[in-house]
């Protein structure tokens, strides 16, 4: 294996083991909940929506390494970012786990590059993703602010 190899594969067992922003911010607003039937894996994202950015987020749920990896480094990429910044975060993300191609120079994002390689996984990979877009267009619980458009 690559150098590159062993450090993405590093940083997904990382997240996995140690995942960021696991539980319920005591502020949050918005919430979703994805399910991927085909292997069980569930998430739930709970965003702390305020001034047109994610002021926290945090996730709760089940799954294999891929998607609770996912999920973790999803969350440290979102918070303090806008509902805009947040989708072309997804769709470099998306676009990522689906061919394989990334950057040269490493980002944890990249990581996730070997996900296109096993169909079924890109579902476990981008099901926390699906869940913040959804959270982000989720009425909000505390005020009367329209959900971000899509």
């Amino acid at each position: 294996m690559s150098d590159l190899t062993d450090l993405y594969q590093a940083v997904i067992l990382d997240h996995n083991k140690r995942p960021r922003n696991r539980g319920r911010p005591p502020t949050a607003n918005r919430v979703a909940r994805g399910d991927n039937p085909s292997c069980g894996d569930e998430c739930t994202v709970y965003l702390d929506f305020h001034d047109g950015r994610v002021a926290d987020v945090g996730f709760t749920g089940a799954g294999c390494a891929i998607s609770q990896a996912s999920a973790s480094l999803m969350t440290t990429l979102v918070k303090g970012r806008t509902p805009g910044e947040i989708r072309a975060l997804f769709d470099r993300f998306r676009h990522i786990v689906t061919t394989g191609e990334h950057p040269a120079e490493f980002d944890e994002i990249a990581a996730f590059a070997g996900v296109h390689a096993y169909p079924a996984r890109i579902k476990c990979a981008t099901l926390a993703w699906h869940a913040a877009l959804d959270a982000l267009d989720a009425p909000a619980a505390d005020d009367d602010a329209p959900p971000p458009a899509r």
